[in-house]
């Protein structure tokens, strides 16, 4: 669908809290009203005295937290594109139990702010360690890091960016004004995909950009998701799914298109799988369409999120249905990571909710994280050490930073 979330489509926190069906805001002055909306980060020690992680004020509000979070649960609307397809979905599947305490908030950044361009893709946040993020903001690509709390501009699409290296199929000529709907980011390597088709790839350890291209020049050409991934013939590779019905498969050292899939419906994701790669089955259960998927790192298991408000659990050797069905509460299930260890499944939801499944416990366990605002992408660090949320909105944007709970604890320096 060729579609491009506006301000106006996806509903903004203050907006609705500003004279809307959550009760609004108390009448206030001008510099009261700076107040409360005034950019200040959380810390892991403020939270723990009391304070909101997102730096929202309900004592100054005419609502409290908890009605407000049941005005959102009944009024959020979850895109459809087959109709009645959640509500299917509320009458046959029960949430797991919740209770698991697996990341604890350490840190939620304000400064940072990250932005969506179509509301159905969210894979705009990744972590190529513990204290170094990517992620998109308006038309830029940022770097922000957690250690030295510098934020930092990497590609900025706004202008003119062309390639300062020569390969064979390049654009030379490059881009102008992208509109960045889709990243990808693995070690040294930043993949950016657009919303007509335009890829551009990045050695983050190098100035400038390698390699430009366009991929389609169909009518409805977004780049829906990038996989950067180890090849199991050596080196490393991407794939570009794409909404003109192809899937690309790149070598990410050279830039030379290897595979060109093609498919009689659009891609929306793609996820690779740690094991050798052969088509093996096609699954079917969902009842929308799915814009997420994820392997788990033994190779065997996999996981599938959809506009019908579930993530669904496949194992490869019993494909004829899905080991565990995991129902959301807003909404559709825009992203799905799972830890590099195994041993949880991050699902994030479009707005206000991620979850964390215990895999251990055969994923009947959760941590549920809750906020307000729009997800614009979810990641966990290599290491699993840290997870971090995006959220997008016109006030309340920020980067959720949580941290990898131990039997010791961490010990809260940063506070």
């Amino acid at each position: 669908m060729n579609y491009m979330a506006e301000e106006a489509e996806v509903v903004d926190f203050v907006d609705e809290m500003d004279g809307g069906a959550a009760g609004g805001v108390e009448d206030v002055e001008v510099n009261e009203y700076d107040l409360l909306t005034k950019a200040t980060d959380t810390s892991s020690g403020q939270a723990r005295n009391g304070q909101d992680i997102q730096g929202i004020p309900w004592e100054r509000l005419n609502i409290t937290r908890e009605k407000y979070r049941l005005t959102r649960l009944e009024q959020y609307k979850n895109y459809e594109n087959i109709p009645l397809s959640g509500e299917a979905v509320d009458k046959e599947c029960k949430q797991m139990e919740k209770g698991g305490n697996y990341y604890e908030f350490f840190h939620n950044t304000r400064s940072v702010k990250p932005t969506i361009l179509h509301f159905q893709l969210r894979n705009l946040v990744w972590a190529t360690s513990k204290h170094d993020v990517y992620l998109v903001s308006n038309y830029s690509v940022m770097h922000w890091s957690s250690i030295s709390g510098n934020l930092s501009e990497v590609i900025n699409f706004a202008g003119h960016v062309a390639p300062s290296e020569k390969h064979a199929g390049s654009l030379l000529e490059g881009f102008t004004q992208t509109q960045i709907s889709t990243i990808a980011v693995k070690d040294n390597f930043l993949v950016a995909g657009g919303f007509k088709g335009e890829l551009t790839c990045k050695h983050l350890d190098k100035q400038g950009v390698s390699f430009c291209t366009r991929t389609t020049y169909d009518d409805n050409a977004i780049t829906n998701a990038i996989e950067i991934y180890d090849s199991i013939r050596g080196g490393i590779n991407f794939m570009a799914s794409n909404n003109d019905c192809g899937l690309r498969e790149y070598d990410l050292e050279t830039f030379q298109l290897l595979n060109h899939f093609r498919f009689p419906w659009p891609v929306n994701h793609t996820s690779m799988s740690p094991g050798p790669g052969k088509t093996v089955s096609t699954v079917q259960g969902h009842s929308d369409y799915s814009f997420a998927s994820a392997w788990h790192p033994d190779g065997r298991v996999f996981a599938t999120g959809n506009q019908d408000k579930t993530c669904r659990v496949w194992d490869i050797r019993k494909l004829s249905s899905p080991t565990v069905i995991l129902k959301g509460n807003l909404g559709a299930v825009r992203s799905i990571r799972f830890s590099s260890d195994g041993q949880f499944m991050v699902v994030a939801e479009p707005a206000d909710f991620v979850h964390v499944y215990s895999t251990r416990d055969d994923y009947r366990k959760r941590q549920e994280i809750d906020f307000f605002g729009e997800i614009s992408g979810v990641a966990l660090s290599p290491d699993d050490e840290s997870l971090y949320i995006g959220i997008w909105d016109r006030t309340y944007a920020s980067l959720l930073q949580y941290n990898k709970r131990h039997k010791y604890g961490y010990l809260d320096s940063c506070s």
